[in-house]
């Protein structure tokens, strides 16, 4: 770099001295390029725009097409979405006429519509892509268009498409000695033959991935065939292997610095260790996943980070489910108890009009609310008649227990207050911390008044359960336990909360 940099500052004094503006526009959009590789952007793109000045002082169409396109690369890796969209069109509409340009700016159009999520879009401009290096014989260019077809095929789910465009990817690669694109045709096609269940394929696809990314020293792309070894492994009941090649990957990828991969192994690792009952480990893994991606430059990697946070969301709710669920499976009276809880907030939160993310929010709290209670001695929880007032006291810990359980999970939404203040009351008399009023939160209140409800309509060790009118005038006369707002948001739910219940309670009388 620092010999190319040199040669090209020399290239632009000597043809700015003898004229040759041709020679000045192209230089400075080289050295501009190199100038971006070092991490100096704001130079790069002074350079590139004078690129840009001298073209069109000189009349030549290709030379600005050529500096826009460069210039529109900058915008895309540095989040200027818009800008980079308005300047490889602008890029088009000079040099268009080259089929080199048009094969490198419409791939960059079809760069740019999959980050934002729009693959159709991006199918249409990597057709156009490889229509135009088909046209001037680039096969290298035909290689990687190819290769990006395959990519967004395996994303809409066109599994066939994506098989056919990694193989005549691979073809070409092969060809010409294209080792690195070898090896990412062979692990991204690996990744179908999992979506598909072809686990064999996948795993000889992966590995031999593998072994092309160690002879080039590529420890990032090591780290995406790792990740695909371990959910092979994983999907095919070898937990030991698959948390060892997941590991693998995700010290990879930290070596190697990609945001991406790191996030997408730590995810899959949190799914093996969801299959293994080790949630606490999972949602570690989840919160650490969640973070990166929320870090991760979008721009930079090339991926729609949006629609992986939703698939992450997904999973953060299948395992929180799961550890409430596990929470309580040893209680044939609190079975399910979780579950209705979060169902019948979820209608509470939406009868009050909060948005989706507090819904959301409430709908894990709720999941979550009891994990202290493992904490609490079986003989304890279960007796049958009424609790001494010893015995009350080690209950009423489960909500601090609870956050305690969770001091290492930083979660994306605010469940801690759900899971600690549940049992606090709107006039204070509430446990663990007495709080009063405002100080109450709005969350906490939701769960807490479907929890008491839940419990005063199922079967307890101490008592049967009440019928419906009976808990609801129970807690029309505990009202005051809650703000206005969250008790009559509980009164327009409780059809719903009814209508979810009713499946249960058929099912236990049966």
């Amino acid at each position: 770099m620092p010999e190319a940099l040199a040669s090209y500052e020399e290239a632009i004094s000597t043809a700015e001295r003898a004229g040759e503006d041709r020679v000045l526009a192209e230089a400075l959009r080289r050295v501009a390029v190199v100038r971006y590789r070092r991490n100096d952007v704001g130079e790069a793109r002074s350079l590139c725009h004078r690129s840009v000045e001298v073209a069109r002082r000189i009349g030549d169409p290709l030379l600005v097409a050529e500096a826009l396109n460069t210039l529109g690369v900058l915008d895309l890796q540095t989040g200027r979405l818009e800008d980079a969209d308005r300047t490889f069109r602008d890029a088009l509409a000079q040099g268009g006429v080259s089929r080199e340009l048009r094969a490198r700016a419409e791939q960059n159009l079809g760069i740019l519509a999959n980050i934002r999520g729009g693959h159709r879009e991006a199918t249409t401009h990597y057709e156009q892509s490889l229509e135009a290096y088909r046209a001037c014989g680039d096969e290298h260019g035909c290689a990687i268009a190819f290769h990006n077809l395959g990519m967004v095929s395996a994303d809409q789910g066109l599994l066939d498409d994506a098989d056919r465009y990694f193989s005549e990817s691979l073809e070409v690669a092969e060809r010409i000695g294209e080792v690195e694109l070898q090896g990412l045709c062979l692990v991204n096609h690996a990744d179908v033959h999992v979506e598909r269940q072809q686990f064999e394929d996948a795993r000889r696809k992966a590995e031999a991935a593998l072994v092309l990314f160690d002879q080039l020293g590529a420890k990032g792309s090591k780290s995406v065939a790792y990740r695909v070894i371990g959910v092979v492994y994983r999907e095919t009941g070898k937990a030991a292997l698959a948390e060892s090649r997941l590991r693998s990957s995700i010290e990879l990828a930290t070596t190697a610095g990609s945001v991406l991969w790191e996030a997408e192994s730590s995810r899959e690792l949190a799914i093996l260790y969801q299959g293994m009952g080790r949630n606490q480990e999972a949602l570690t893994l989840l919160d650490r996943s969640y973070r990166l991606f929320q870090r991760l430059d979008a721009r930079v990697d090339l991926v729609n980070v949006g629609g992986k946070v939703a698939a992450l969301e997904g999973t953060y709710l299948a395992v929180v489910r799961d550890w409430g669920q596990s929470i309580e499976s040893s209680d044939t009276y609190t079975y399910g108890h979780c579950e209705r809880v979060a169902n019948y907030a979820a209608a509470v939160a939406r009868a009050a009009g909060l948005d989706d993310a507090t819904q959301t929010t409430i709908r894990l709290g709720a999941y979550l609310h009891d994990l202290g209670k493992v904490r609490v001695p079986h003989e304890v929880l279960n007796k049958p008649g009424k609790l001494t007032d010893e015995e009350f006291e080690i209950v009423k810990m489960h909500p601090v227990w609870g956050v305690e359980l969770l001091a290492a999970v930083e979660f994306p939404w605010d469940l801690k207050p759900i899971i600690r203040w549940h049992h606090e009351r709107y006039d204070g008399t509430g446990y663990p911390d007495r709080l009063k009023g405002g100080e109450f939160p709005l969350s906490a209140q939701v769960v807490g008044i479907v929890d008491v409800y839940d419990a005063l309509t199922t079967d307890r060790p101490y008592r049967p359960g009440l019928a419906r009118e009976a808990a609801l005038a129970e807690i029309t006369r505990c009202r005051h336990w809650w703000s206005p707002r969250v008790f009559e948001a509980f009164l327009a739910a409780l059809p719903e909360i009814r209508a979810a219940s009713a499946p249960v309670q058929a099912l236990s009388a049966a």
